[in-house]
């Protein structure tokens, strides 16, 4: 279990800055929903939560179990338990899905030391392990065999990163628009899979333009306004149905009354 903290973020790329004050804290058994429009900097915020170089933090702090990860590489918080799905996966030519997975739950379950996580001694073990969650994500055991992302579509992509979430057991899940490019049967799909990997030891922070993948979550605890480089406002689930209804505009209009 992981409690995430953000203090007064900011973080400029390339002498910009584009977070500008970003407030939030998360606990054991969370689901929150970031949303915002194009170019507020959700994204970055995901990006420099795992410690992307590109982002240079100039004031405040990210927290895990309050000591700052700040310092730490992006395989170190991985090992904390930080996981991030990437809103336009990466192809690796040469890796394979199934050595991929196997090896990344290993050193995670070394390094987290978690006496709950199973242990795998053989890979036939590991592989019915893999059936059993790459079915829960809608993808064919065929995947397991080919090299990671590599031919995949969009929404297998997608459902890729949803499958690495499930099996890996991370204690911090940040997922920036698992829901982008996908029909409305994947969306549901996907939604399904990763309420799946919801229990009261591990933190969902779900990234998205929009609230049509949060209606199909069976659990959503907190939904933050994201624009201008921080978070504007928090309410309940209810908070996604306003924003579908009347738009980011009445928040900043809000704001600035």
């Amino acid at each position: 279990m992981a409690t995430l903290e953000i203090k007064d973020l900011h973080v400029s790329r390339e002498g910009k800055e584009i977070l500008k004050g970003v407030n939030l804290k998360t606990e054991p058994g969370e689901v929150h929903a970031i949303m915002g429009p194009n170019g507020s900097g959700k994204s970055t915020l995901a990006y420099t939560m795992l410690g992307h170089p590109k982002f240079q933090v100039t004031k405040g702090d990210i927290l895990l179990d309050g000591e700052s990860i700040l310092k730490l590489r992006t395989d170190q918080r991985a090992k904390k338990g930080l996981f991030l799905g990437f809103q336009y996966p990466t192809e690796v030519s040469g890796v394979g899905f199934s050595h991929f997975l196997r090896t990344s739950y290993n050193a995670l379950s070394k390094a987290l030391k978690d006496n709950d996580r199973e242990v795998f001694i053989t890979v036939r073990e590991f592989q019915k392990y893999l059936k059993k969650n790459i079915n829960d994500v809608g993808l064919a055991d065929e995947f397991l065999s080919r090299y990671l992302n590599e031919g995949f579509s969009g929404g297998e992509k997608k459902r890729s990163e949803v499958l690495q979430m499930t099996v890996l057991q991370p204690t911090v899940s940040i997922l920036d628009e698992p829901d982008s490019g996908l029909d409305i049967d994947s969306v549901q799909a996907v939604a399904k899979a990763i309420s799946k990997t919801f229990s009261k030891n591990t933190t969902t922070i779900l990234i998205t333009h929009y609230a049509r993948i949060l209606n199909y979550l069976d659990k959503l605890d907190f939904v933050h306004v994201f624009a201008e480089g921080r978070i504007l406002k928090t309410g309940d689930s209810s908070l996604a149905g306003e924003l579908e209804e009347k738009g980011y505009d009445w928040v900043l209009e809000k704001k600035s009354d």
